[in-house]
C-alpha cells in the first residue's frame, strides 16, 4: 500500500496480481487520515503542500509535505517533514535530518534514514513502513521537495484498521468486468463491482518509488476516479482531520 505524487494512491492486491489506484484532490494544507487501528494504538496522518507557483487556469497540484504517526501503546510520536525528522518518545525529544545517514534503535522502534533517499520505521509487533523523500531542485520555479509512505509490513494490524490506506491492508474484493475502449487509445476502461457498486474504471499505472527513488517503477492499477468514490468507505471529506497527531 502507499500514496506518492499528487497522492497517488495504490492499493496492491499480490493475491489477485493486480493494483488499485486513486488520486485525492483537496487544497495544499489539508490533513488526512492515512490509518488507523484503535487495538494497536496507531494513527498515520498525512498534510498536503501545493506547488510553489500555479500558472493561471492550471490545476493546483498538491503533494503530501509531511506525516504525524502516533503509537499510543509505545508513546511514540514521530514528525516527519522534507527538512527533518523529529521523534518525541516518552517525554525525550530527538532530531534526525535527511542530509545524514543514521539510526535510532530502542526496544519499540528501530529508525533508519538513508542519506537524501529515505526513513524506513518499524514499529515492534505493529507495522513497518518506508517514507520516501523526493527532493527537486530549490530553484524549480513550481515544484518543491515532497514525501511518499509505502507500508512493508502491514500483516499484525487488526481487523478494525481503517483510514484512506488503512481499509484495504486486509484486501478488498472487486469484479471488473466489460473491458471497453475508453477515451485514451492506450487505457482501456472496464465496469467494476466493488463494496455494492458499479463504477467504471480505466487501466493505467502509477510510479512505484521504493527501489528506485529516482526513476521508480510502473506499478499497473486499475484507476478509481472522483478521488476514490465508491472504492473508499464514505467520502473523501470523512478522512480529513483537524491535526498531523489528531487520534481517535
Amino acid at each position: 500500500m502507499a500514496v506518492d505524487g499528487d497522492p497517488h494512491f495504490i492499493i496492491e492486491l499480490p493475491d489477485r496480481n493486480d493494483a488499485l489506484c486513486f488520486n485525492t484532490d483537496d487544497k495544499p494544507g489539508t490533513i488526512f487520515n492515512l490509518v488507523k487501528d484503535p487495538v494497536s494504538g496507531l494513527v498515520v496522518n498525512g498534510q498536503t503542500i501545493g506547488d510553489k507557483k500555479v500558472e493561471p487556469g492550471s490545476k493546483q497540484h498538491t503533494y503530501f509535505g509531511q506525516f504525524g504517526i502516533v503509537h499510543k501503546k509505545f508513546g511514540i510520536r514521530l514528525m516527519v517533514t522534507t527538512q527533518k525528522i523529529i521523534v518525541f518518545e516518552q517525554g525525550k525529544q530527538e532530531q534526525l535530518h535527511w542530509s545524514q545517514t543514521s539510526n535510532i534503535k530502542d526496544l519499540n522502534m528501530d529508525l533508519q534514514v538513508t542519506k537524501d533517499q529515505s526513513l524506513t520505521v518499524t514499529l515492534k509487533d505493529t507495522v513497518k513502513f518506508v517514507i520516501i523523500l523526493h527532493k527537486v531542485w530549490k530553484m524549480h520555479p513550481y515544484h518543491q521537495d515532497y514525501l511518499g509512505f509505502y507500508t512493508l509490513d502491514s500483516h499484525l494490524l487488526s481487523e478494525r484498521v481503517h483510514g484512506l490506506l488503512g481499509q484495504f491492508f486486509h484486501g478488498v474484493t472487486f469484479e471488473v468486468s466489460d473491458v471497453f475502449q475508453g477515451k485514451d487509445p492506450g487505457k482501456p476502461d472496464a465496469t467494476m463491482f466493488v463494496k455494492g457498486h458499479n463504477l467504471t474504471v480505466t487501466r493505467g499505472w502509477q510510479r512505484d518509488f521504493r527501489k528506485d527513488v529516482k526513476n521508480g517503477e510502473n506499478v499497473s492499477c486499475w484507476f478509481i476516479h472522483n478521488n476514490g468514490t465508491g472504492l473508499i468507505d464514505g467520502v473523501l471529506g470523512d478522512y480529513i482531520v483537524a491535526g498531523l497527531f489528531t487520534t481517535f
